[in-house]
């Protein structure tokens, strides 16, 4: 797996959007028990905090300790540097397994097999992510030029999966019908500029070319989003179970 996040986990824990309740409601309700959670690659540990609240324990793992140190510190989760296709756990574990915005960066094959290791026999595997924003007409127009012009070669090749939505992986799974479900949420135009900065194109870009392409879009941005306004990410959300 890719390590494209280390080198900024405070800027990914503070920009990053967060996945709503919805979600989490609807998770609740396909759970026979809320004993043992595993959240791989758990990065800032968004889901793993949230999963704390009705779980009894929670394993988060992630390949980056620079992410695990942004995590919030509960008394019911514990951290782990671990690989997602190789983990310790015994099998038969967990109630539930979440990966969040990674699954695209996995060896699916192997991740698969530590899931269906680790899940119990009545258990759920949750995937999450979210596609591109949207916002205002002008603020897409910059956004879309930016991310298919100015960084599109940039990105890694496993953006392509998110891209899609995640409809062209693999789901060795039962799947369940998910609702459709939004972020939507007004932010102010320097956390807009932040979250940008997170993203792992941008950061390749800036490495080759030695400036970061952020900066040569801020004005255009900024007439186009104000000093605060609308986004709104689609969520992906796959929820699944032992065949």
């Amino acid at each position: 797996m890719k390590d494209n996040f280390s080198h900024q986990s405070a800027n990914y824990a503070n920009y990053r959007p967060q996945y709503p309740k919805v979600i989490f409601d609807e998770i609740k309700s396909h759970l026979k028990y809320h004993r043992n959670a595993w959240d791989c690659a758990t990065g800032n540990g968004q889901v793993a905090r949230e999963l704390s609240t009705f779980f009894d324990r929670v394993e988060a793992t992630d390949i980056s300790e620079n992410q695990l140190k942004e995590a919030p510190k509960l008394s019911n989760i514990s951290y782990s540097i671990q690989q997602a296709e190789k983990v310790s756990f015994p099998d038969n574990s967990f109630d539930l397994i979440t990966v969040a915005q990674a699954i695209h960066w996995f060896n699916f094959d192997q991740f698969y097999a530590e899931v269906k290791r680790t899940l119990k026999d009545d258990g759920i595997f949750v995937v999450l992510g979210y596609g591109l924003f949207r916002s205002n007409a002008e603020t897409n127009k910059v956004i879309d030029h930016f991310y298919n012009d100015i960084i599109g070669s940039y990105w890694d090749e496993e953006r392509k999966y998110l891209d899609k939505e995640y409809s062209n992986i693999p789901f060795p799974f039962q799947e369940i019908k998910t609702p459709k479900v939004n972020f939507k949420e007004e932010w102010e135009f320097e956390r807009l500029i932040g979250y940008l900065k997170t993203w792992s194109a941008v950061k390749h870009f800036s490495d080759k070319n030695g400036f970061n392409p952020v900066d040569d879009i801020y004005r255009q941005l900024k007439e186009s989003f104000g000093d605060k306004n609308i986004i709104e990410f689609p969520i992906i959300f796959k929820i699944g179970k032992l065949s």
